[in-house]
């Protein structure tokens, strides 16, 4: 297997899932949870069930806990352990256009310049008035934080990780939503890839990772539902720098029919993401070393943010497991 879509989902069957399952060379996972009905199929679909997760060979397994979207990360080492080179992350709710793929991960591609901290892509792909989530709220109206305002320059890259946009309702925070709340469709625009210094949220919605940066697909568990791929990707932008690869944005090849959400209970779970972005992505810096391994440099990550009490230590244990169960299945496969 070359390549793997993994999604988590707690509902039956949606049309999204669907059509994720009828694409050609692609093998989709399906992680379910305890709200999940037992019953659930969708053919040629691999789907792990709760008896299944609890059976299975690794030793996050049994620290995971239950009705939260970390448990995604059994599928993951699934994938990489049935030889996938490429992972794509995605949710249940996201269709994909006709001519969904991504771009090759090494390549000659527009590059914003380095050093400019936090950039809002979404100005990039769009004059709408629109930000990810994740993103700093101080430096919303900021003109520096315009990923337009900036020149771009065609150089040769490898890129680890592709953050592919998603038209419709894409992945915004509830303060967007409860005081916007305007649909998106994004400009057809070239990819753009960030240097060195310059980054911005990602999330798991339309994601593709390359095998070699494989450990970065770690989800937080200690964390809450909406604030857990946000801190991956905060954590995941440095580690990436030090390791020679970089992190590249495309446009809308999904469109997001979101499920019906709670926007307050959304802003609740979001909270880190709006008070602490900025101080997660600085200790995570601090934390990187070039001369160590992705795997080192993403723990050492981490242990900078439980030092900054930003995360509980109780995380380390996991993130330990996880770290130990991505190098066994890359090395057996």
């Amino acid at each position: 297997m070359r390549n793997a879509i993994v999604i988590t989902s707690i509902f039956p069957p949606t049309p999204a899932v669907r059509q994720w399952a009828a694409l050609s060379d692609w093998r989709v996972v399906v992680v379910g949870d305890r709200k999940t009905p037992e019953n659930w199929r969708c053919e040629p679909v691999a789907f792990v069930s709760a008896r299944a997760q609890e059976a299975a060979p690794f030793r996050i397994a049994g620290r995971l806990p239950w009705n939260h979207y970390a448990r995604k990360m059994l599928g993951y080492l699934m994938a990489a352990q049935q030889g996938a080179q490429v992972i794509v992350d995605t949710d249940d709710d996201n269709i994909p256009k006709p001519d969904w793929s991504f771009p090759d991960f090494e390549g000659s591609y527009c590059v914003l310049p380095q050093g400019l901290g936090f950039i809002n892509i979404y100005n990039y792909f769009t004059r709408q008035h629109i930000w990810p989530r994740g993103f700093p709220l101080q430096r919303i109206s900021g003109a520096s934080a315009r990923a337009e305002n900036h020149q771009v320059r065609t150089a040769p890259v490898r890129v680890g990780i592709w953050q592919g946009l998603a038209d419709g309702d894409p992945d915004v925070d509830a303060i967007y939503r409860m005081t916007v709340g305007a649909p998106c469709c994004f400009d057809n625009k070239a990819p753009v890839v960030l240097d060195t210094g310059t980054l911005c949220p990602f999330n798991s919605q339309n994601t593709a990772f390359v095998r070699e940066v494989f450990p970065l697909l770690y989800l937080p568990a200690s964390v809450s539902f909406r604030s857990t791929d946000i801190i991956r990707g905060l954590v995941a932008q440095p580690v990436l720098w030090s390791a020679g690869y970089r992190l590249g944005f495309t446009g809308a090849t999904v469109v997001q029919h979101r499920n019906e959400h709670d926007y307050l209970v959304d802003f609740a779970s979001e909270i880190p993401c709006y008070l602490y972005p900025e101080k997660i992505a600085d200790a995570a810096q601090r934390a990187v070393r070039s001369s160590d391994s992705p795997e080192d440099n993403l723990y050492s990550a981490y242990e900078s943010l439980v030092r900054c009490d930003m995360i509980p230590a109780k995380e380390l244990e996991l993130l330990s497991d996880w770290i130990r169960d991505i190098q066994d299945v890359m090395k057996a496969s």
